[in-house]
């Protein structure tokens, strides 16, 4: 029983202030008032106002989001003009190489072609030597007599060519 003489305290207590709900309201509404003012006079006397800082940081946040933007698009500009010089210089490296590989079957088949006249060369000298040497032979082997028989027609056109004159 003792416990249940508690428990009525307990609910006549709460039962006296629903009772008078008007001063319940004032009292919530004090509280409110008290507690909003002792706020203001806090942000007058330290001068700290969270909204302005935070508009503040806000701004500052988008200035250094745009700066990073525009950094990020000269930077990618840069690596655009970067790698198109890079594409003109490996063009022109293949230009030159198609025209060196041009310049080299050129002189590769000048180089052929010639080996192939000196071979001719050759074949046509040895053949003028062999026949050489079978004139001098047959030379050798003639009485002299043949010899001046080109001598005498040499004398004879002489002659002939002194009567025309």
């Amino acid at each position: 029983m003792i416990d249940l003489a508690t428990n009525d305290t307990r609910t006549s207590a709460f039962t006296r202030l629903g009772s008078q709900p008007i001063a319940l309201t004032a009292a919530t509404l004090l509280l409110l008032v008290t507690g909003v003012t002792s706020i203001a006079i806090w942000r007058v006397y330290t001068g700290a106002t969270p909204e302005a800082d935070r508009t503040v940081v806000s701004r500052q946040l988008q200035a250094r989001a745009a700066q990073a933007s525009e950094q990020l698009v000269e930077k990618t500009k840069g690596l655009e003009a970067t790698q198109q010089e890079s594409i003109d210089q490996l063009q022109m490296v293949q230009d030159q190489l198609l025209t060196v590989k041009r310049l080299l079957a050129s002189q590769q088949a000048d180089t052929k072609r010639l080996s192939e006249q000196v071979a001719t060369l050759t074949e046509s000298i040895d053949g003028l030597k062999q026949s050489y040497a079978s004139a001098q032979a047959a030379e050798t082997e003639t009485p002299s007599v043949t010899r001046r028989k080109p001598a005498r027609r040499h004398a004879s056109l002489r002659k002939r060519s002194r009567s025309r004159s």
